[in-house]
């Protein structure tokens, strides 16, 4: 056994899907569909697709700034979703992976006294995640290979926060 989860592009096909799948199965509506950037751009993107939710919005938030390197504290970048467009929403946040669960916290709880019900799905959760989201396609405690970032960058920048 792999001491890694290996997620290529048909199985993220298969996962996001089957999440989708989750979401409508239990009933929930959502108005919006709130990703997390990056990892959840991905998420968000392909449950919108599969729920029929074209109102899709972005979170910045930088907490990894390496391989299994944080913040202390996950921080929200510009912009910041306006309380309007949220308010009294049915949101669905969207992440790739419920790690430490810190960021999905923040976006939660930034959500939470601006609509009118807040869940959160992700391809996987970890035993440790602080949060526990209402849809999970995979649970693993392993290092996870997603498709979108198993590969170094074409270009590398040095713009994360915690070197401003």
């Amino acid at each position: 056994m792999s001491d890694r989860e290996e997620l290529d592009w048909q199985l993220f096909g298969t996962a996001s899907r089957e999440l989708a799948e989750m979401v409508a199965g239990d009933g929930f509506e959502p108005d919006l569909i709130l990703s997390i950037a990056r990892g959840g751009l991905f998420v968000a993107g392909a449950l919108g697709y599969a729920l029929d939710v074209k109102n899709l919005h972005v979170m910045n938030v930088e907490f990894y700034t390496g391989v299994d390197q944080r913040l202390d504290m996950p921080v929200m970048l510009p912009p910041v979703p306006s309380a309007v467009d949220l308010a009294g929403a049915r949101v669905l946040v969207a992440d790739d992976v419920a790690d430490t669960g810190a960021t999905l916290r923040l976006v939660r709880d930034f959500c939470a006294d601006k609509v009118a019900e807040v869940r959160c799905a992700v391809i996987y959760q970890k035993p440790r995640s602080e949060v526990s989201c209402e849809y999970v396609w995979r649970r693993t405690d392993r290092w996870i290979n997603f498709p979108w970032s198993v590969l170094p960058p074409v270009v590398t920048r040095q713009t994360h926060v915690a070197e401003t």
